[in-house]
């Protein structure tokens, strides 16, 4: 039994009410709850939000009838690993059959592809890990152009390897977690405390379809992308 998750908070700083802005047509949230109803793998779907318009739109759309997420995971230092834990133990009590993954679409990443779910959950059935987490490969790597200053203000690589490394190439491969795509093993979202703690692997998806919206700028630009996307997809 697949349930498929969005976290939908309703304050953000950076782009107020982003979740529910409308981008190319529809509002942000429905880019990732669309793939989550469309996809065969997924059983049912369930969003863990504090904003009412959001919870009615899901549910009118056949989301998990959870309530509202409570107070303490509604605040902008709550974490993931809380939401999650809260909405798989309220799902779970609606449905006839055990969780056995737990997929999580970022709704601030509306770029990924049907196909991008179903290598992940895949990654995910063939692996056994804890978690598989979206990644891309890093643009920027700290062992050869990322940069920190000294206590003098002074710049030095910020992590030298011995004899130091002077092409990317010989520099080790470093990812970037894109906060895209997870699945997730409900017994360890119940017995651990957070991300790391468990063998979590990387599913990894284009730099270009990992763009998440943080930012008016981010707004605008995965605009463009989706508009792209959408005409591509008609003169194809």
């Amino acid at each position: 039994m697949i349930l498929g998750h969005i976290g939908a908070r309703k304050g953000s700083k950076g782009v107020p009410r982003k979740n529910f802005r409308e981008i190319c047509g529809k509002p942000l949230i429905d880019w990732s709850l669309d793939q989550l109803f469309a996809h065969p793998g997924v059983d049912a779907v369930v969003v863990s939000t504090d904003d009412e318009e959001i919870y009615d739109h899901a549910v009118a759309k056949g989301a998990l009838q959870i309530g509202l997420r409570p107070a303490h995971l509604a605040t902008d230092q709550a974490g993931k690993w809380g939401v999650w834990a809260h909405a798989l133990d309220a799902s779970q009590a609606l449905l006839d059959r055990p969780v056995t993954a737990f997929l999580d679409l970022d709704c601030t990443s509306p770029l990924r592809l049907p196909e991008d779910i179903t290598g992940a959950l895949d990654l995910f059935a063939s692996e056994r890990p804890d978690m598989v987490m979206s990644c891309c490969e890093a643009r920027k790597n700290p062992y050869f152009n990322l940069v920190e200053p000294d206590a003098t203000g002074a710049l030095h690589v910020s992590k030298p390897l011995p004899g130091g490394v002077v092409a990317r190439q010989q520099a080790p491969v470093v990812y970037e977690h894109a906060a895209s795509t997870y699945v997730v093993a409900p017994d360890y979202l119940h017995r651990s405390k957070g991300l790391w703690e468990g063998r979590v692997i990387p599913y990894l998806m284009p730099p270009e379809r990992c763009v998440d919206i943080d930012s008016p700028f981010d707004f605008r630009l995965v605009e463009f992308l989706l508009k792209e996307a959408q005409e591509g997809a008609h003169h194809g």
